[in-house]
């Protein structure tokens, strides 16, 4: 009976910390799963075709993990055991390859999903493509129930615990996260009306452009030769056509007007041109194509705008940073037996500092016993000096 009432009892508690919880989704969402608001076949169609996205994106990946990592780890415990597992494993799975690739992915689309080979033994990682990424499944309260892959790839749904999901800025409580892609791909209501997106609009300008040139380089012409017969005006006509000049050409043997197609002067459109085309900078958020696209620029205003991109920088680093910890090294040091709390392995972006140090160091260092006549040697050679090999020395 005391076991049916401790069952009742928590039961009970369960069913109190349920009714405390906020709700995160509707109840159509948690049945049906969540898809990307833009989908990412769109969002790498962007990136594939507009050269100043591509080239915002790899500018803000290259400057976040272009430079590589290394890591440290505390040698209180473990020594540098802890840190050689991992560097180990980094090595074996190529870990800065696929940072390259992540951070592509992050900045661009906002998310990369690595799939664990295996959750249970961490053996490998892969990248999954981001166009297979259908659905997240999620309970009412915001817990990931699984990751729906498309038709195309099987429409498998795969386990949370096998998916590292870099979700970056998230918004309204999303599953996915946000690249600066998405704005240039979103449309906005107002007053009923449905504004296109960004990128479309800047799409349908560079797709004009090129036939207002071909229209306007040459105006149309009319040849006029008056009284000529029809059998010697369709010999010049061809003539003409044959001629690879540009603007259409017209023969006639009547008089006529002649006319000529020109741009209205008074039709001023630069200043709108000039807005799209800030906007979009702006969503891209990096000071990349002003910089080479502007003219006047001087060098403190680079360096400041260049500045001001670090700043999203820092940021992308830090939220790397640590989901590589927590669901890389982490794992492969707790499945080796140590306690990663203890190991105290770190990421740190760019190269190791390493300390100058001047000849007298080598040779106090000698003088104290702590390197041997043979290192010295070597070192002294490392750094420039001509030695003979002892048996040489007369």
């Amino acid at each position: 009976m005391s076991q049916i009432l401790r069952k009742v009892k928590a039961f009970s508690l369960r069913l109190t910390e349920a009714k405390e919880r906020g709700t995160l989704l509707p109840a159509w969402k948690e049945a049906y799963g969540e898809a990307p608001a833009v989908t990412f076949n769109d969002l790498v169609e962007i990136y594939l075709g507009d050269y100043a996205a591509k080239a915002a994106v790899d500018f803000l990946a290259d400057q976040a993990v272009g430079s590589g990592f290394y890591t440290t780890a505390d040698m209180d415990f473990y020594g540098g055991k802890a840190k050689e597992i991992v560097d180990d494993f980094n090595e074996s799975v190529n870990l800065d390859g696929l940072l390259q690739i992540g951070a592509r992915e992050i900045v661009a689309y906002g998310n990369s999903f690595w799939e664990k080979v295996t959750p249970n033994r961490l053996e490998n990682l892969k990248i999954l493509p981001i166009t297979s990424m259908e659905k997240v499944l999620r309970d009412a309260y915001g817990e990931v129930k699984g990751y729906k892959q498309t038709a195309s790839y099987g429409g498998k749904t795969l386990a949370p615990d096998s998916i590292i999901h870099f979700c970056w800025s998230p918004v309204n409580g999303e599953p996915f996260g946000t690249g600066i892609l998405r704005v240039l791909a979103e449309k906005l209501t107002v007053d009923g009306e449905t504004r296109e997106s960004l990128i479309a609009v800047k799409a349908r300008l560079e797709k004009v452009m090129p036939e207002i040139f071909e229209k306007y380089a040459g105006p149309d012409e009319l040849w006029i030769f008056e009284g000529v017969g029809d059998d010697k005006l369709a010999e010049y006509q061809r003539l003409i056509k044959d001629k690879p000049k540009a603007g259409a050409r017209f023969v006639y043997n009547r008089p006529a007007d002649v006319k000529t197609v020109a741009v209205d002067p008074r039709a001023r459109f630069d200043g709108y041109v000039e807005h799209l085309i800030n906007q979009f900078y702006l969503g891209l958020q990096t000071p990349l194509p002003k910089l080479f696209t502007t003219p006047g620029f001087t060098e403190a205003s680079a360096r400041a705008a260049v500045e001001i991109a670090e700043r999203k920088v820092v940021s992308l680093q830090r939220f790397i940073k640590r989901i590589v910890e927590r669901e890389v090294f982490r794992t492969v040091i707790r499945q080796a037996g140590l306690d990663p709390e203890k190991a105290g392995v770190r990421l740190n972006w760019g190269s190791p500092q390493v300390p100058e140090t001047k000849i007298e160091d080598f040779l106090k260092a000698a003088e104290l016993g702590f390197v041997r006549r043979e290192e010295l040697r070597k070192m002294l050679t490392k750094r420039g000096w001509e030695l003979r090999e002892p048996e040489d020395v007369g």
